[in-house]
């Protein structure tokens, strides 16, 4: 039978993730949206609540594992009456559901009436020609990523396992067993643990070997959600660990003060410049645009391949990459508009606590990026823990107050997911390559929702295996664990990016490195964004 203490921890963490989810939804959501875009948003809400499920389902796995008489260690996902096997199971197909298919297929449907997103739609599509145009896009990630699944599937699915084979004689019968360090037990033939130090004291042959274990689809689904996971995370995630923080503290830094005359007039000057000169940047787009519709450069049609192939080609790139400027432009002008209001009309207005909860939480980032940054270096990269650290933090509260340190690997694992969210914002502000999707209060749209919720979906996935091998005595007794650091960990293709700690190194290396560009290099002037776009457009005509 379930411990009722879980049950309750379950309820109340899904109802508390369910309000903070619409608390969200509810503060940020563009007024274009508000009465509009119930899919979409019925589609973050879920999202939010799985993405925050999966974090925690870590910490229940701790708790569900450990401080129980009834577990016996041969099957550790029922000690607390939790089958956390289930759990997890659930998880590793719901994730790439929601990526490859649902997030999408909303994605495209929301942005169908978007001219300049997809392309051959036009403004004002009606809910069927907007349904059959999402389905087209949907069916092409389908094919993409179901093919590279299916084929890693059937070559790859499969982990050989470094065990210890033990040979002897016991009450005169001749056995073989096998254990590893990664077992706590035997899990060759009948025997207990105790029957293998008994044939390895009376002198009897032992020798290293590896078994082959199948590995399930859902199992399957998990490492290769956690690959592709990992392919952004540690990019992303670096970024994060070193931009959250300072960005918070520079808030704080930067808190708006009242302007005199002269400053007031300066920056109104400045302010109304950049209106006008992204309002020409947007008039020279518009009759690029038609003047490619007239050449023949834009597909007529608007047929799924010939959409795809306007948008390839090199027209459709240079116009994208021009809009992606663009854009990045207009939201570091709206950006300025609303630090300017702040700093003069709205000055009396403007709540004062507000940079100090930036200070306050900014120095709160500052430490929990240093814990993460040191348990890396001397608990993840070497092979043996230099010191436990964080988990030695953890099994001290537990011995007194299990909840504090359950809590602890709740906040530090999301904190990793709030870092790749900001990671991402980062990176595409600096490096215009993909859309800009921030999350500003008020005014962010659905599409803006749905990247940040696939996102931190992709993510979760490597922030459990990643929290699941930093604080491995911790969690050593977890379901999570021993998938991770049995099946996964050994199987075909992937052992090599675990063992070698490669997305680790490259987390690690990020971090360092976007300290050093963020402390060092001089802040950008933002006036001149647009100037270089509108020059660039004018020199195209």
């Amino acid at each position: 039978m379930a411990d009722w203490f879980l049950i309750l921890t379950i309820i109340i963490a899904f109802v508390l993730l369910t309000i903070v989810a619409v608390y969200f939804l509810v503060h940020y959501q563009h007024p274009d949206d508000k009465n509009d875009a119930y899919l979409p948003k019925l589609t973050v809400l879920i999202g939010f609540v799985l993405s925050g499920a999966t974090v925690l389902l870590l910490p229940l796995d701790v708790a569900n594992n450990e401080g129980y008489s009834g577990c016996d260690g041969y099957d550790t996902s029922l000690c607390g009456g939790l089958n956390m096997l289930l759990f997890w199971d659930i998880i590793y197909w719901t994730i790439p559901i929601f990526i490859f298919f649902l997030i999408p297929f909303v994605t495209f449907y929301y942005e169908a009436d978007d001219g300049m997103t997809m392309a051959g739609t036009s403004v004002g599509a009606t809910p069927n020609s907007r349904i059959c145009e999402a389905v087209k896009y949907e069916a092409g990630v389908v094919v993409i990523f179901g093919t590279i699944f299916v084929v890693m599937y059937l070559t790859l699915a499969e982990s050989n396992v470094p065990v210890v084979e033990y040979t002897g004689n016991v009450m005169g019968v001749e056995v073989v067993t096998g254990t590893g360090s990664v077992f706590e037990s035997s899990f060759l033939g009948e025997l207990s643990s105790a029957d293998v130090s008994y044939i390895d004291t009376v002198g009897d042959t032992a020798k290293d070997t590896t078994i082959e274990v199948d590995v399930t689809i859902s199992t399957f689904f998990a490492a290769f959600m956690t690959f592709l996971g990992w392919l952004f995370f540690a990019v992303f995630g670096g970024i994060g660990l070193a931009a959250m923080p300072l960005d918070l503290i520079l808030a704080f830094v930067h808190r708006p003060k009242h302007m005199d005359a002269v400053e007031f007039a300066e920056a109104q000057v400045n302010i109304r410049q950049r209106v006008n000169e992204l309002v020409d940047v947007g008039e020279l787009m518009k009759i690029a645009r038609e003047e490619r519709k007239i050449g023949g450069g834009a597909s007529s049609g608007g047929g799924w391949g010939s959409g795809l192939k306007d948008r390839l080609s090199k027209e459709g790139r240079e116009e994208r990459s021009n809009l992606l400027e663009f854009k990045k432009a207009v939201y570091l002008l709206e950006t300025d508009v609303e630090e300017f209001q702040n700093c003069s009309s709205h000055y009396n207005t403007y709540n004062p606590l507000i940079p100090y909860f930036s200070l306050f939480f900014g120095v709160f980032g500052v430490i929990i990026s240093l814990a993460w940054v040191i348990q890396i270096c001397i608990g993840v990269l070497p092979n043996e823990p230099l010191t436990p650290f964080l988990n030695g933090y953890l099994r001290w509260f537990d011995g007194f107050f299990p909840l504090f340190g359950v809590l602890s690997v709740a906040i530090l694992s999301m904190y990793l997911l709030l870092c790749a969210l900001k990671g991402a914002f980062k990176f595409g502000l600096n490096f215009v390559v993909f859309q800009l999707h921030p999350m500003a209060v008020g005014k962010t749209y659905m599409s803006s929702f749905l990247f940040n919720i696939a996102l931190v979906l992709l993510c979760a996935l490597p922030v459990v295996q990643f929290t699941t091998t930093a604080f491995s005595d911790y969690a050593r007794f977890t379901t999570v664990g021993q998938v991770y650091g049995i099946q996964i960990m050994y199987m075909k293709f992937f052992n090599w990016f675990w063992k070698s700690k490669i997305f680790v190194y490259i987390l690690v290396i990020v971090t360092g490195l976007t300290t050093l560009y963020l402390s060092c290099c001089k802040k950008e002037d933002r006036s001149k964004s647009s100037i270089y776009l509108r020059d660039r457009l004018r020199n195209r005509s």
